[in-house]
């Protein structure tokens, strides 16, 4: 584990605390939380001084010079993610490679891989229901606060000409963690999500030295890790429900197995791989009140996101009408915005507010989807074809008929001599 020993915590940690509170009230409701557990709280403060150190070890490696056997290139960590499992035995491999292969083609002891594939087709079918929370409540709405925004602003993610480009990465490598089989040590979304645990820490190594780590922690620290788990597994879930897919006890339980794993497989901290829903709730609600305030990044990612929309690729549409379909979009997404975040997180945000009209359609066309359709004689097989025209369609909008499976791993500068 890569600690930063001469702080016990960043100064970041509970800097805004009163804040967090008030905008994780709901959470604390459904969370049950009656006070905080402040050896909890402690454990986030280190946390965010700590990061994954099998993939540590690889950007480490990276920067060794040429001639180095133990150094890792580009090219190394491309053939080892190709091999998958039989990589582990691979001597011609360096040795950080081998040994993130050998501990991630193990399955952990508490992975049952029959209720993982049922989260899979659990969360894949609520498409373009988890697409929408997932950009809105989730990234968005995790834009409320400094830290993380900051660092995507630093390495150009998620602004400017890089907006459409990176949503369509992450849309893309998502949905891949929905293909049946494609979590199995050596599938495709097994070594997709192995590649962005590199490319993490590979940012974390690069970025450190001129980061305020003394503020922020490490640019990509545990604490945050377990923040964006958090997003992509229960708050979707919150989301999708208030969008009126219905979520029963045995999906919850599939869908947070299926995120306990990729997060295991992400290099998440075991003190953060929550099994159940509430246990998640109970996590977030902490991290939350952890935060810092919102910083000037967080309204430009924001408006980068909304913006964008207005140029996706909404081809064959002649101009005329995909400049009026952009419009569309983004005027649809503000609405969402609107009551996902509320009125206080859209005034920090520098965002127009707008009428809840997206919404009310959206819950109407769920309600009609999921507790009509989806119970009728071959039902399921119509909406299931339905999802995944949505969700193709998604894609290509974001990606502009170009596959972007995920972000590149940065150039690492090594010694010269």
């Amino acid at each position: 584990m890569t600690v930063v020993d001469s702080l016990a915590a960043p100064t970041r940690h509970r800097s805004a605390e009163r804040r967090g509170a008030t905008l994780g009230r709901p959470l604390r409701r459904i969370a049950g939380v009656e006070e905080l557990d402040e050896a909890l709280m402690d454990r986030l403060g280190e946390a965010y001084l700590q990061c994954d150190p099998l993939g540590g070890a690889v950007a480490e490696a990276m920067r060794l010079p040429a001639g180095d056997p133990a150094r890792v290139t580009h090219a190394a960590v491309r053939r080892a993610l190709a091999a998958g499992p039989a990589g582990a035995h691979d001597d011609g491999l360096p040795a950080s490679l081998r040994t993130l292969l050998a501990t991630t083609s193990a399955d952990p002891d508490w992975l049952d891989r029959d209720l993982l594939a049922v989260g899979q087709r659990v969360y894949r079918g609520w498409g373009r229901a988890a697409s929408d929370v997932l950009l809105q409540l989730a990234l968005i709405g995790g834009y409320r606060f400094g830290g993380p925004t900051d660092l995507l602003v630093a390495t150009g993610a998620l602004t400017g000409d890089q907006t459409r480009r990176r949503l369509a990465e992450t849309q893309s490598w998502t949905l891949s963690l929905s293909e049946p089989g494609g979590l199995e040590p050596g599938g495709e979304a097994w070594r997709l999500t192995l590649h962005v645990r590199v490319m993490h820490a590979v940012v974390n190594r690069e970025f450190a030295p001129r980061w305020d780590v003394a503020h922020w922690g490490l640019p990509i620290n545990d604490a945050d890790q377990a923040a964006t788990l958090g997003l992509f597994d229960a708050v979707c879930m919150l989301g999708v429900r208030a969008l009126g897919v219905p979520v029963s006890r045995e999906d919850s339980r599939a869908v947070m197995h299926l995120w306990r794993y990729v997060g295991w497989l992400m290099g998440v901290h075991e003190d953060f791989l929550v099994a159940t829903e509430r246990e998640r709730h109970r996590l977030n609600y902490h991290i939350l009140v952890s935060q810092a305030e919102l910083s000037e990044a967080g309204p430009q990612l924001a408006r980068a996101i909304v913006d964008v929309q207005r140029h996706l690729d909404f081809a064959p549409l002649p101009a005329p009408l995909a400049a009026i379909r952009g419009h569309y979009e983004r005027e649809r997404l503000l609405s969402m915005l609107t009551v996902f975040l509320g009125t206080r997180s859209m005034r920090e945000m520098g965002l127009p507010m707008r009428p809840p009209w997206a919404i009310a359609t959206s819950i109407a066309q769920n309600v009609v989807r999921y507790r009509v359709l989806a119970r009728v004689p071959g039902g399921r097989r119509v909406l299931g074809a339905v999802t995944e025209r949505e969700v193709a369609a998604l894609l290509a909008r974001y990606g502009g008929g170009q596959a972007h499976a995920v972000a590149p791993i940065p150039e690492v500068a090594t010694p010269t001599g």
